[in-house]
């Protein structure tokens, strides 16, 4: 009687694995900023987008393909060449994003690999016809208007493939070993250019002042001839006159200096 018992209860315990692990396969979770796409093995891929939470499938039959929703970076590196035919190095990252609505045919026709597909290819073929519009110098000088070109065309050639760009931007450009060293030379030459002239102005300014200079003596002179030739000798003896007076003043400030009168022999220590 017992080993009837424990028989039923392994056999509904059995019962109740299988049943388990059946209603388990018939369940997916589609987590937070995922979607799900049905592969259905009769009717092929379905149109419906599954979105988060927990849904039920019939095992074998359907599968979920999870895809990720939300943004994700990719730098794509592209080589090419400019207007003036010089060699140019870009980086180009990117924010994309699948179209939520559009799942299915991105399925269907790319695959799940899509970003692997798609983003180097059209991000090369949109580089290359910008970058062929510029010059290397324009290039530098406009790399705004380049990144927004870039952005632009980049975000319209992605939609036609059901993706969405929320972020395009060049964060690396170089140029070959030429180029570049022809535009350390450039800024040296430059450089020196600026020398060469701040030392031709400095030259020019000091000519300038000694004129002006010479000019003032001249001046001076002139008025001082003038003034002779008008009241004589007597401004040179008033200028005799200032001038002694002058150094009487200083030579009596000083300690070491004594005076001995006219007509004598005695000398007198001058009192400060």
């Amino acid at each position: 009687m017992a080993a009837k018992v424990f028989e039923s209860i392994g056999k509904f315990g059995l019962a109740l694995a299988v049943a388990g692990g059946v209603v388990n396969s018939a369940l997916y979770n589609v987590d937070a900023g995922h979607r799900a796409v049905i592969f259905d093995r009769f009717r092929g891929v379905q149109d419906i987008v599954v979105g988060e939470g927990t849904h039920l499938l019939i095992p074998w039959v359907q599968k979920p393909i999870i895809f990720d929703c939300r943004s994700r970076p990719r730098n794509v590196p592209v080589i090419t060449g400019s207007k003036d035919l010089q060699n140019v190095s870009i980086t180009l990252r990117i924010l994309f994003r699948p179209v939520a609505s559009q799942l299915p045919r991105i399925f269907t026709s790319i695959g799940e690999d899509y970003d692997e597909r798609v983003l180097p290819s059209i991000t090369t073929e949109i580089l290359q016809s910008v970058v062929a519009r510029f010059d290397a110098g324009e290039l530098i000088s406009q790399r705004e208007l380049v990144s927004r070109q870039v952005s632009d065309d980049l975000t319209e050639r992605a939609a036609t493939f059901g993706l969405i760009l929320d972020d395009v931007s060049l964060t690396h450009l170089t140029f070959g070993k030429e180029f570049t060293e022809a535009v350390e030379a450039k800024q040296v030459a430059q450089q020196e250019a600026e020398r060469a002239r701040f030392v031709v102005e400095k030259a020019e300014q000091q000519k300038k002042a000694a004129i002006i200079s010479a000019e003032g003596d001249s001046k001076a002179a002139e008025l001082i001839a003038n003034s002779l030739a008008a009241v004589g000798d007597g401004l040179v003896e008033l200028r005799k006159l200032e001038a002694a007076e002058d150094i009487a003043h200083q030579l009596s400030r000083s300690r070491n200096i004594t005076y001995l009168p006219a007509g004598q022999s005695v000398l007198l220590q001058l009192p400060q």
